[in-house]
């Protein structure tokens, strides 16, 4: 299946912009699953420099300064991605979630070892007893630990209300868990603190998700949204993705742009520049099959 992924940032500023120093994450990830045929970036106001490249993580990152006054910016990327079936791993053969734990204490090789780093506490993401707690009634001695997970993924599409607007990117995660609302973010959040307060490595995925209009219904422009979900590290198996916010394991719906600790390593866009203290931001997002 090929999509083409359309996303429009657009920032209005109460006063000039002098100076301004710019991230965006908004290529597609390479994987088993994806591959990216095709991107493009247009910033409005030309920049002055811009470079690409490659972050921490792994994801692709453009890098762009402005050095004009300016009192709007312009973000706009256009992709075509071809997304690959594959089989779902079977869940009653991964390894016990207790032995996944401890594997990862002892980190016997690479692959271990960097997925350790997603077991501690990140800047959104803490590790607290009572979502450990949360998360042991899924998590039963010598249970596989993809069917824990999935159990807990299952568990929070029903225990939690997903309600746009009740929450900032700045909501802590202890607050979302007391409230049972919130939305995608905050669940992935979430479901990753509890993992990890558990002692298991979860790492925060963004990209997007494949939505349809109601039956009889136009497809809105714009009208699709970022998403994020998570993944876990099971040491045969790699890292497996699963989506509190819908209650399922992603599959060919589900469009990887990056992935890191928390929100905070994958942002769409972000920034410092010199004065701005108001400003509207406005963000539009298509995504669309394409006829392979």
């Amino acid at each position: 299946m090929k999509f083409e992924i359309k996303h429009s940032t657009r920032y209005k500023y109460t006063e000039l912009i002098p100076l301004s120093h710019n991230m965006v994450l908004l290529r597609a990830r390479e994987n088993r699953m994806q591959t990216c045929l095709h991107h493009e970036l247009l910033v409005l106001p030309t920049p002055a420099v811009m470079s690409t490249g490659i972050d921490y993580f792994g994801n692709h990152v453009a890098w762009f300064s402005l050095q004009e006054p300016h009192k709007e910016l312009r973000i706009a990327s256009r992709s075509e991605v071809q997304i690959i079936p594959v089989d779902e791993p079977d869940l009653l053969h991964s390894a016990p979630w207790e032995l996944v734990r401890d594997t990862l204490i002892a980190a016997p090789n690479r692959q271990t070892l960097a997925a350790r780093q997603f077991t501690f506490e990140s800047h959104y993401v803490p590790r607290l007893a009572e979502l450990a707690e949360y998360a042991r009634d899924s998590f039963a001695p010598r249970r596989p630990l993809l069917q824990c997970v999935l159990d807990l993924t299952e568990r929070m599409y029903t225990d939690f209300k997903f309600l746009p607007g009740c929450t900032a990117v700045g909501t802590p995660v202890a607050e979302v868990f007391v409230t049972r609302k919130g939305v995608c973010q905050d669940f992935a959040h979430l479901q990753i603190a509890c993992l990890r307060s558990l002692g298991l490595a979860a790492r925060y995925v963004s990209g997007y998700i494949v939505t349809h209009p109601p039956p009889g219904q136009q497809r809105l422009d714009g009208s699709d949204a970022s998403h994020a979900w998570l993944s876990v590290f099971e040491p045969q198996l790699g890292w497996v993705d699963f989506d509190p916010t819908n209650g399922v394991m992603p599959s060919t719906g589900h469009i990887t742009i990056a992935w890191g600790r928390d929100y905070n390593d994958v942002g769409p866009a972000k920034g410092i520049l010199i004065g701005g203290r108001h400003h509207l931001l406005d963000v539009a997002v298509d995504v669309v099959p394409m006829a392979d």
